[in-house]
């Protein structure tokens, strides 16, 4: 893992992120924002960087899907609370936490899950379980990493012109608090935006 993360090419990149949408903790932020860094310099480009990153989190995603498809929510459960779980960081509580936001969002919270820390990289077993349209479900995955990727490929490529990069990755921590803080404001704002929508729409049916 320390060689990929050092090693940072688009095949790399698309394999990281592939893992951080399973359930293998892989920061996304110590990925593309270092990745895009390195773009600046021009070793890299920061636009296939983006791509290859959220092609990634889509294959990741797709397999978390098809799993919690077919295997149930049981056999979730039961690996959560496994000695493997564990060594991912995964726990029963995280899963329902997961499912209990896809139940109060609906299938926009694959979208706006995809933001969220520590809902980002579970949205898509709730999703399965749930036996969401694959289409609907790839289409927002899509759209909800391909957001927050462009979000720390833009903080990789501002932090290469005041950042040395042995301060980096410490920087990135740094910043990515206030990221965060600002993205769940996004979101709360999407879902509050929605949720009216959704009302007046009733309202003037009845």
């Amino acid at each position: 893992m320390n060689w990929l993360l050092n090693n940072l090419n688009y095949p790399n990149i698309l394999l990281l992120m592939l893992f951080e949408s399973t359930v293998i903790p892989v920061p996304s932020e110590l990925v593309v924002a270092p990745a895009a860094y390195h773009a600046a310099s021009g070793n890299l480009n920061v636009f296939l960087v983006v791509l290859f990153a959220t092609i990634g989190a889509a294959i990741g995603a797709s397999i978390n899907y098809v799993v919690a498809l077919y295997v149930g929510r049981p056999v979730v459960y039961k690996f959560a609370n496994s000695k493997w779980g564990k060594m991912c960081l995964l726990n029963q509580e995280k899963v329902e936490k997961s499912e209990r936001y896809f139940d109060d969002h609906g299938i926009v919270a694959t979208l706006t899950g995809r933001l969220i820390p520590g809902i980002r990289h579970l949205i898509s077993i709730p999703a399965g379980l749930a036996r969401m349209n694959y289409g609907k479900f790839l289409l927002y995955t899509t759209i909800g990493a391909g957001v927050w990727h462009s979000i720390l490929a833009a903080l990789g490529w501002y932090l290469h012109s005041i950042v040395p990069e042995e301060e980096l990755d410490a920087t990135i921590e740094k910043y990515n608090h206030y990221i965060v803080l600002g993205i769940i404001a996004i979101v709360a704002l999407v879902v509050a935006w929605l949720v009216i929508k959704y009302k007046r729409k009733k309202h003037k049916e009845a």
